[in-house]
């Protein structure tokens, strides 16, 4: 085998591994979420597959002709990238269990095959014992130069403009076709022929197989759904999860009981008619923003978006009842935060979530000292977030934002503050008094029957909750049932 030909299959299998690893991500998140979990086991299997398909083949390619190999490695691992997305599509419709399974084997298999090529391909160049550091420690180069191309081509590029689907059908295809060139240049062109044809029926299920999205974004699944009993209603659903709800006729309809006690606070803290500069963490479907802009006109909005599929599917959707004087970015709020000009702003909501879990860099004091600097002397940050079980968590973004500010409050569902469910939970911030009598009668009429803490009650609510800060904030863990409980 020819050098050339020896550097291009290494570094095409090499960073055809990390196109999976990184388009397995965007695959599976509907299902698993978008955490630290879910991307701490795609790349531990991932790894495990790099290193059992290196050890077998190495191992293979001792006992058996080196060339008979690489045809069947490459084809196989196309056609099990190719009918991926159908097959996790079908396994989501039935048992967590099968979903599990069906997830480890589309990462294993073809990173495993993968793998193996190197190997193969090294024992192929071998002629003479007085090359192998050399041999070896080239085509391993290659390798590594190819596994950053595909990280770097599938997350700048590819995941932005092109499905996933449509990346793992068209990356399995062209790995088949890479196999029949390799199987006939070898005369053995007679067996990749089924392969093909798994291929095709894999494109052919990838297309018709249901995703739930209406748009694959950069981060998200994201699909809008038409409410049946209200026919202005829209939902938008990002990952499975339903994170808006708009009226497209009605700004001041608010659905979700999280918006309402936000608006709650939010008509407390600024009178209807007064305008306020307000700014927000999350699009989402702007439902808050158009309710402030609709209660309070003249009042400006900036809004902090990272996902651009969000924001075009919000200009899409609102149309000519996009809210006036409402500046939506493509932006990480984190970094946005820096540009906030000092006593600024009367209003600051936090509704940014990366699956059911506030993006941790939100979270932290850090964070928090940002937005504080921000707001004006009288001015208030309204946050929602989302926990379970012992809300390990909720104790703890409560106990940073009580590091920061001078009164803090947080309004809840009785259930989700007693632990015996898990829920929205909206913590209240501010340097001055909040008017927490006149946020109960606001939920009230809002037919919100939440429950609020305060002062020592929420002192000793919070417990020994640790304080979050860019040094450490195990969000994720703290999420998880398998936490101890702070409080």
């Amino acid at each position: 085998m020819g050098p050339w030909l020896a550097a291009v299959l290494v570094f095409g299998s090499s960073a055809a591994v990390l196109v999976v690893e990184l388009v397995a991500l965007r695959l599976l998140a509907p299902y698993f979420g978008l955490t630290l979990e879910t991307s701490t086991l795609v790349i531990g299997l991932a790894l495990a597959a790099i290193a059992a398909g290196t050890w077998a083949g190495g191992r293979t390619a001792d006992n058996i002709v080196p060339r008979r190999l690489l045809g069947p490695l490459l084809g196989i691992s196309g056609a099990s990238i190719a009918v991926t997305p159908s097959l996790v599509r079908w396994a989501a419709t039935g048992s967590p269990g099968l979903l599990l399974i069906a997830a480890t084997l589309s990462i294993l298999v073809p990173g495993a095959l993968l793998s193996a090529v190197s190997p193969v391909v090294i024992k192929l160049r071998l002629t003479s014992l007085r090359e192998t550091g050399t041999v070896v420690g080239h085509l391993s180069g290659v390798g590594t130069v190819g596994a950053i191309f595909g990280t770097v081509v599938t997350g700048f590029v590819l995941i932005s403009r092109v499905p996933v689907s449509v990346i793992m059908v068209g990356l399995g295809a062209l790995l088949v076709a890479t196999s029949l060139l390799v199987q006939v240049t070898g005369r053995r062109g007679r067996g990749d022929l089924v392969l093909g044809a798994v291929v095709a029926l894999g494109g052919l299920g990838a297309t018709v197989t249901p995703s739930g999205c209406d748009t694959e974004t950069t981060y998200h699944c994201l699909a809008v759904d038409t409410d049946p009993d209200r026919p202005t209603g829209r939902v938008l659903v990002l990952d499975g999860l339903r994170h808006s709800y708009v009226d497209v006729a009605d700004p001041t309809h608010l659905d979700f009981e999280y918006v309402r006690a936000m608006a709650s606070v939010i008509d407390v803290a600024r009178p209807e008619g007064e305008p306020v500069d307000a700014y927000y963490l999350g699009a989402g479907g702007l439902t808050l923003p158009r309710y402030v802009a609709a209660t309070r006109a003249g009042s400006a909005n900036r809004v902090s978006e990272i996902d651009a599929g969000v924001v075009e599917a919000d200009r899409d959707l609102l149309g000519d009842e996009f809210p006036a004087r409402t500046d939506l970015r493509v932006e990480d709020g984190r970094l946005a935060i820096d540009d906030l000009d000092p006593s600024s702003l009367d209003l600051v909501v936090g509704d940014a979530f990366g699956g059911v879990s506030v993006p941790w860099h939100l979270t932290t004091r850090e964070a928090q000292e940002g937005l504080h600097a921000a707001l004006r002397d009288d001015g208030v940050h309204v946050t929602n977030v989302i926990d379970h079980g012992p809300l390990d968590f909720a104790r703890a973004y409560v106990r940073t934002a009580s590091e920061v500010f001078g009164e803090v409050v947080l309004l809840a569902d009785p259930a989700t503050l007693a632990g015996e469910d898990g829920g929205n939970l909206v913590v209240v911030a501010s340097d001055t008094a909040v008017d927490l009598a006149g946020v109960m009668q606001a939920n009230e009429d809002r037919d919100l029957g939440w429950a609020a803490l305060s002062g020592a009650d929420l002192e000793d609510w919070m417990a020994d909750a640790p304080v979050l800060t860019d040094d450490y904030a195990p969000v994720d863990q703290l999420l998880t049932p398998y936490g101890s409980s702070a409080g």
